[in-house]
């Protein structure tokens, strides 16, 4: 039987009624389906308890419950222990936490690429300005594809002063996933460690961390059908062992005095304080929603939706595309902009005339915008509830948008 999209959207209530919005802007935030607000809510009405804290029923409710969580992550992502998941509040706070407390020493160097997003850019510039480390960039083939030989260089360049190789998994700009495996295994070689940042993949494609071998993986719950406000950091022990602590307080110990402390194992040494309870259960039935509706089903049912927004919109006047012209290679995100108008214009006209709803402007990735001269793009990433007739709904609209571009150009 193949993929449902009807059936799945029946479980968002956004999408519910005879007129529902066509929301293009996922890469930004996902729609949370029922199933996951069921499950923040009964949190909050059946046991709204701390964990870890006290020995009665509603604790331990609280206790057993983030435990299924965290096994169900583990199990999502392919990671050998449980400890080796950690809950944070987005990717961004568990990259924050790698950049803070990796034992860098001075001199050492940070690799990112020319495509990260501010949460995989500005941790690694402020710790590197602090610590006295070099950070260098690799820049991206003329394609806006990965360049596998421009990482090379720089490893051999670099050597064994190469710590830390950061890269985004899935670009937000432009849909492109990075060879990964093939990344991790040249930087290993060299004795680097390295961070994914994998926001835009592991909602939209399977991840196996085991088999990437990646030091680190960082992944926020609002972009993968969960509640904002919760994230995971993925680490090997051995890697977050390696990690010195930061951020500390209560639950991160398991004694002190006044003059020092006996620190608490994974993942309590990196769970300083009172958790998101309710969003760490909602993670938990995003990643149970994501399972049943296969990941191979629904990174097939983007690309196809992809190719036909891509179809679509490359015969109109003035359209041009960021990334790969092979809409294949950007997943379910297509970029682009039109000549004489900005994206916002193109955001703005698409949500006042038919309640399309997508992401305008620079997408956290400013710097790669100022280096190519160019001010912010529109951008419609798309889903596993969204469907052919949004798609051709949404390139109509945009001709009639494209029209004004032209007549806007010839002034």
């Amino acid at each position: 039987m193949g993929y449902d999209v009807e059936k799945v959207r029946q479980d968002f209530p956004l999408l519910a009624g005879s007129k529902p919005p066509i929301y293009f802007d996922n890469a930004c935030i996902t729609l949370r389906p029922r199933q996951v607000i069921d499950k923040v809510n009964e949190y909050y009405e059946e046991y709204p308890a701390c964990a870890g804290r006290s020995v009665h029923r509603l604790s331990r409710r609280v206790d057993e419950e983030v435990y299924k969580a965290r096994r169900l992550v583990q199990r999502f992502i392919h990671a050998k222990k449980e400890e080796e998941v950690i809950f944070q509040r987005n990717a961004t706070e568990a990259i924050n936490l790698v950049a803070r407390s990796f034992p860098f020493r001075k001199g050492d160097v940070i690799l990112v690429s020319d495509k990260e997003h501010n949460s995989n850019l500005l941790p690694w510039q402020v710790v590197a300005e602090k610590k006295g480390l070099a950070l260098d960039v690799i820049h991206s083939n003329d394609d806006n594809t990965f360049s596998l030989d421009t990482l090379k260089d720089q490893l051999a360049r670099y050597g064994s002063r190469v710590a830390m190789v950061a890269v985004g998994h899935t670009a937000n700009l432009d849909g492109v996933t990075v060879p990964a495996r093939d990344i991790i295994k040249h930087a290993h070689r060299v004795g680097a460690k390295v961070l994914l940042d994998a926001a835009q993949s592991i909602p939209h494609q399977a991840v196996n961390a085991r088999t990437l071998d990646a030091d680190y993986l960082a992944f926020s719950g609002h972009k993968m059908l969960g509640p904002s406000g919760i994230g995971v950091l993925y680490g090997q022990e051995k890697s977050l062992q390696a990690l010195d602590v930061n951020n500390v307080g209560g639950e991160t110990v398991q004694d002190a005095t006044y003059e020092r402390a006996t620190w608490e194992g994974l993942p309590h040494r990196f769970e300083a304080g009172l958790q998101h309870y309710a969003g760490i259960l909602g993670l938990g039935t995003a990643v149970e929603y994501l399972q049943r509706a296969g990941l191979k089903h629904v990174y097939h049912h983007e690309q196809l939706l992809n190719q036909s927004l891509h179809d679509g919109l490359r015969e109109l006047p003035g359209v041009s595309f960021i990334g790969p012209e092979d809409a294949r290679l950007r997943g379910g995100i297509t970029s682009f902009n039109i000549g004489g108008l900005s994206g916002h214009d193109v955001a703005s006209m698409l949500s006042a005339s038919k309640d399309i709803m997508i992401r305008s402007g620079a997408h956290c990735v400013h710097a790669w915008f100022n280096k190519h001269g160019i001010n912010g793009s529109a951008r419609a990433s798309l889903y596993l509830y969204n469907t052919e007739e949004e798609v051709s709904s949404f390139v109509e609209e945009v001709k009639g948008v494209a029209r004004l571009g032209k007549r806007r150009r010839k002034r």
